[in-house]
């Protein structure tokens, strides 16, 4: 199932992303008198039975009399995949040839920083450059949305803890990030984490590890790679940050960025972001996420 979120009079309301469109839940399942979630939070936290009532959504939305509840993708304002996580955990260096690439060494244990709930923004979005960096870099990442609590979690059991995938964008202001040994300035940044357009279900991905992943700017490709290049698998990833705290639902852990960044090359190769510059991440079976950078003057 793809499952999204959209603004609707100043109200995030929760999508479907089916062939004919996007299926508005609440409107259907008042429609219908259907007992729905009708945010992502809920669906989130309420588990099977709410999936079943939303393959009810579907079907009273797929008949005739239900296409009023079918929207057009160009009709919705996007929001973010997922608006208010407790935490945003993301791994830095996880891809071998980016590692190379950036002449670092191979991690032996996953380098973990966060982001904040500012970062937050959607497929769609125009995306501020901060006005103090004019090195802002992209970095196209596969995200994992936590579905169970976990704790503890062993290798073999962690994907059975996750709520779907979406694509991410881990914006980053590479001289905040430099300016000291932590990273954490340069990728919090208002709107540095683009997620969406929305989140695939783990049941229809399948294995996490074996996804084409790229990222174009204004159409020019930039990355091209596959998550089977990550230094830590996602369900290693799951494991290890599990055994040093708890991850709740809805918790989003960004698995690191291929290579072809522009840190990547060599500095006088290096043409970071502008405005008006288009990006575009795109993974397989997760569609295409897309942001536009505008100045901040």
């Amino acid at each position: 199932m793809k499952l999204l979120q959209f603004k609707q009079n100043g109200k995030v309301r929760l999508g479907i992303k089916v062939d004919e469109g996007i299926i508005d839940v609440a409107a259907a399942s008042e429609a219908w008198e259907l007992n729905a979630p009708v945010s992502l939070e809920e669906l989130i936290h309420g588990g099977a039975e709410w999936f079943a009532a939303l393959e009810k959504v579907i079907a009273a939305a797929a008949d005739k009399r239900g296409r009023p509840y079918v929207l057009d993708d160009l009709d919705i304002i996007y929001a973010p995949a997922v608006t208010s996580p407790q935490k945003i955990i993301c791994v830095g260096l996880n891809y071998r040839k980016h590692a190379e690439e950036t002449k670092s060494d191979i991690p032996t244990s996953p380098i973990l920083f966060n982001k904040f709930a500012n970062a937050l923004s959607a497929h769609g979005d125009s995306i501020q450059l901060p006005h103090t960096s004019n090195e802002v870099d992209y970095e196209a990442e596969l995200a994992i949305v936590m579905g169970k609590t976990a704790k503890n979690v062993d290798e073999a059991a962690a994907l059975d803890y996750v709520f779907g995938y979406c694509c991410a964008n881990d914006l980053s202001a590479r001289n905040l990030q430099r300016r000291t040994s932590q990273w954490m300035l340069g990728k919090t940044c208002d709107g540095f984490a683009p997620l969406g357009p929305y989140i695939v279900t783990a049941d229809e991905v399948g294995d996490p590890d074996k996804l084409s992943i790229s990222c174009s700017v204004n159409g020019e490709q930039k990355q091209s790679s596959n998550t089977a290049d990550m230094i830590f698998s996602c369900k290693s990833i799951i494991s290890y940050i599990s055994q040093h705290m708890t991850l709740v639902p809805g918790d989003i852990i960004l698995t690191g960025t291929p290579e072809g960044v522009v840190v990547g090359k060599p500095k006088d190769q290096r043409v970071y972001l502008r405005d008006g510059d288009v990006v575009s991440v795109q993974i397989e079976k997760l569609g295409e996420l897309v942001v536009t950078m505008v100045s901040s003057h």
